[in-house]
């Protein structure tokens, strides 16, 4: 077992997941991978819904989405983490915005789940969900959403 993350820790690691997803919505997945290391049969539940995604690696699907989103920013609002043994989750809003294949600049925030896990002293990302539900929303529009 390793030592606790303590709030300076937590700190550096959100920072870095902002930085992430600056580099994401700027179409730098170069940068991107630098700070993001995605372990194998990483799951992703990608925001505009479907089934769950497994990448044995991911690096070469991030690489092909370079030309999707450009030109954005990101911060990142911090919900909550919850950390044990090897097991880091960070529940976020990604507050980002950006072109979507050369679209006008668009908000393109997001709710997000990471979980991580701690192999070799180093972060890996396991799961990511993702979900653009930011706002809230009437039971009435819920309800339209769920009968689709």
């Amino acid at each position: 077992m390793n030592t606790p993350l303590s709030d300076r820790d937590v700190d550096g690691f959100i920072a870095r997941a902002e930085e992430a997803a600056g580099a994401y919505v700027r179409g730098d997945m170069e940068r991107y991978l630098d700070l993001v290391h995605h372990a194998e049969q990483f799951t992703l539940l990608p925001p505009y819904g479907g089934p769950a995604g497994r990448h044995e690696h991911r690096d070469s699907s991030v690489r092909a989405s370079a030309g999707f989103i450009q030109d954005g920013g990101a911060v990142l609002e911090h919900v909550e983490t919850h950390s044990w043994d090897d097991t880091l989750v960070v529940a976020m809003i990604e507050r980002q915005h950006g072109r979507v294949e050369g679209s006008p600049d668009q908000d393109l925030s997001l709710r997000v789940t990471h979980v991580y896990r701690r192999i070799e002293n180093e972060w890996h990302l396991v799961h990511r969900h993702a979900d653009p539900l930011v706002d809230v929303m009437s039971l009435d529009d819920l309800q339209a959403l769920m009968r689709r």
